[in-house]
């Protein structure tokens, strides 16, 4: 019955009611006796759950405005359009509702929240590292350099236990750290397990970093790309770029701009395999020459990605996030999405997106671009320095700061500048080139279904479809029936299917259409678990405590990756905020007349089986933040947090 209910969205490529006919179209269904009133939500959550207000009173007038969200999401619905996202409007209604919406979803209401510093008395990071050499800046340093003063300004410690300290050993950073009660000595020294490093062990490796030299190579533009100019140089000829072999140089002579000077002799390497190309000029090679510094992979020889994949998430696609997922049983993880030009710049921020973890055994990044110099460059710069299984072009984004300048869901109607890009990258690449698109720009105007034979013949690996478009953003629901006629177009190209995906039932009926695997973003933010499910195919009626344990697993990963000195602790807090902004929209299994969820429908005021449960529903920004403090302490001052998706959204 469950199964009978839900198929009608994934039918209707529009966003149709289809829920349970007592309640208002896009309102999760839940047991009357767990409904309540706004005032009553909020005044249980006040209380600290001491009292539970009347549950006669809770349900109320079915025809009245009760049960109803506030005013400004019902106008939303009436305008024909089903929630999108992720969270609600301000706890108090603004005098503006129109001018609110027009400015929904843009990122306007936001303000600049991001600290200029941390701590008003930094210690000096030789004393922090415990170095035995001196301070290089010495008396102009502008840190502290006494111990004493700076633990006399320090804020109070968050709690008694360090995560670092207890999986690893020892804290790195000392005397720094929120934690620090728990491995510092009576005179501030940092200690060490010996039990635990005896046994050697290390921080869990981070691979893919940005190394100081290489990243001063980028900034002063020293870096070569001889396998991307080649091929651009095809283009600007008018001719495709032909096979050409992984260059016989170590990784780092080409990073260093110049060959390695030995005494190994010079080797002659074709630059074509039955292609009119000219040999290159001979290169200095060290050691052997094996078939593998010559032919280079056809592909059907590189490896294929398939399985339950995870999307990068915005602002949540983190990797202790990803982590998460990893332990629920996601098969593939990808990097948040990633600037080419920010990363060939060398800048730091941008570099942070690919580092993978050493769970993610099968892993790969997503690059953003609109130029094919700078995408086939970015490329073979990642195929030389960063350890992935495969690279994802994003053709699906749908932002206008990305869209105006050509790339995201823009490159689908600049066909010729799309296939350079993916012939050129997919010329300097070793692993598979995929691609992420939607069904096209406009709304009503499909384009993937002539794009994927183009892309299949371009060489791609493997395509994910969003089945909806730009103009859509989260108005309606994916259309799944368009995808099911893509994946005939793109056979025998695999075919990855994605949108609205939120249960087992979801992704049997997305197998159902002939797709490959399935991508899931927006479900992964909502119930980590989701992956567990689909695995099981059952529904998990998680108890608050075991979500509860999750976030507080999500906390320990985000001060093993950010640190637990206040900038790491409030970096963890943030991208925990960010994620609670969406988890807040799960409703638990055993409240639902109907199962399963669906990723469209908000859920209304209700109380939960105990507090905890209640408090994880509330949709107020203070409340997430409470529920921050209780696995990383209290907020600093004048704290303020606004979700980055829907900052007009939220007092």
């Amino acid at each position: 019955m469950a199964e009978g209910t839900a198929e009608a969205p994934l039918e209707n490529g529009g966003g149709g009611d289809s829920g349970a006919g007592a309640l208002e179209r896009g309102v999760a269904p839940i047991k009357p006796q767990y409904l309540t009133t706004k005032e009553q939500f909020h005044q249980f959550l006040e209380a600290k759950g001491q009292e539970k207000p009347c549950r006669e009173t809770e349900v109320g007038d079915s025809a009245g405005n009760d049960l109803a969200e506030p005013e400004a999401k019902r106008i939303r619905l009436e305008d024909g359009q089903t929630e999108d996202g992720q969270t609600e409007e301000a706890a108090e209604p603004r005098e503006q509702p129109q001018t609110q919406k027009r400015a929904r979803g843009q990122n306007k209401g936001r303000p600049h929240v991001k600290p200029t510093h941390y701590d008003k008395n930094r210690l000096c990071p030789s004393l922090i590292q415990e170095s035995a050499a001196k301070c290089f800046f010495g008396d102009r340093c502008r840190f502290l350099h006494d111990v004493r003063r700076y633990l006399e300004t320090k804020p109070a410690d968050l709690g008694p236990r360090c995560v670092l300290f207890q999986t690893f050993g020892r804290c790195p950073y000392g005397v720094t750290c929120r934690f620090a009660g728990a491995h510092l000595g009576p005179e501030g020294q940092n200690l060490v397990q010996e039990e635990l490093a005896a046994r050697g062990a290390q921080p869990p490796p981070v691979r893919n970093g940005l190394d100081k030299a290489l990243q001063q190579q980028l900034r002063k533009r020293e870096v070569r790309f001889e396998r991307a100019e080649q091929a651009l140089r095809r283009f600007s000829q008018g001719q495709p770029p032909g096979p050409t072999p992984a260059a016989a140089v170590p990784e780092g002579t080409a990073a260093e701009g110049a060959p390695r000077q030995d005494n190994c002799g010079a080797q002659q390497v074709p630059t074509g395999l039955g292609t009119s190309t000219p040999p290159s000029s001979p290169v200095r090679t060290c050691g052997p020459l094996t078939d593998e510094d010559v032919v280079r992979l056809r592909p059907c020889e590189k490896k294929r990605v398939r399985h339950v994949c995870l999307l990068p998430p915005p602002q949540c696609g983190n990797l202790p996030f990803r982590r998460i997922c990893k332990r629920f049983g996601a098969d593939v993880t990808c990097g948040e999405m990633a600037v080419c030009t920010n990363l060939l710049q060398g800048q730091m921020s941008e570099w942070a997106l690919l580092k993978r973890h050493q769970c993610e055994d099968i892993f790969g990044v997503q690059l953003e671009g609109a130029f094919p110099d700078t995408m086939t460059k970015c490329a073979e710069l990642l195929s030389r320095t960063v350890e992935v299984d495969f690279v994802d072009i994003n053709v699906g984004c749908p932002i206008d700061l990305v869209y105006k300048k050509g790339g995201g869901c823009a490159l689908m109607n600049r066909s010729t500048k799309f296939q350079q890009i993916v012939r050129g990258m997919n010329q300097v690449l070793d692993v598979p080139l995929t691609v992420k698109i939607r069904t096209g720009v406009q709304e009503r105007v499909n384009l993937a279904h002539r794009l994927l034979p183009e892309l299949r013949d371009w060489g791609v690996a493997l395509v994910t479809l969003h089945g909806r478009s730009r103009e859509q953003r989260y108005t309606k629901l994916a259309d799944w029936q368009y995808i099911e006629e893509c994946v005939e177009a793109a056979s025998p190209m695999p075919l990855f299917g994605n949108g609205d995906i939120l249960s087992f039932e979801d992704a049997n009926r997305a197998m159902q259409t002939g797709v490959a695997g399935i991508m899931i973003a927006r479900g992964a933010l909502l119930k980590p678990w989701l992956f567990t499910e689909i695995k099981e195919q059952r529904h998990w009626d998680i108890s608050s405590s075991e979500r509860l344990d999750i976030l507080r697993d999500f906390t320990n990963y985000g001060l093993e990756h950010w640190g637990s000195d206040t900038q790491g602790v409030e970096k963890t807090r943030r991208f925990l905020l960010e994620w609670l902004s969406f988890l807040c929209r799960y409703v638990p299994v055993g409240l639902l007349e109907r199962l399963p969820q669906r990723i469209n429908e908000r859920p209304p005021y209700y109380l939960g089986r105990d507090y905890l449960e209640t408090l994880m529903a509330s949709q107020k920004a203070a409340d997430w933040i409470r529920i921050s403090e209780m696995l990383l302490g209290p907020v600093p001052p004048n704290f303020v947090f606004l979700p980055k998706h829907k900052a007009n959204a939220y007092k």
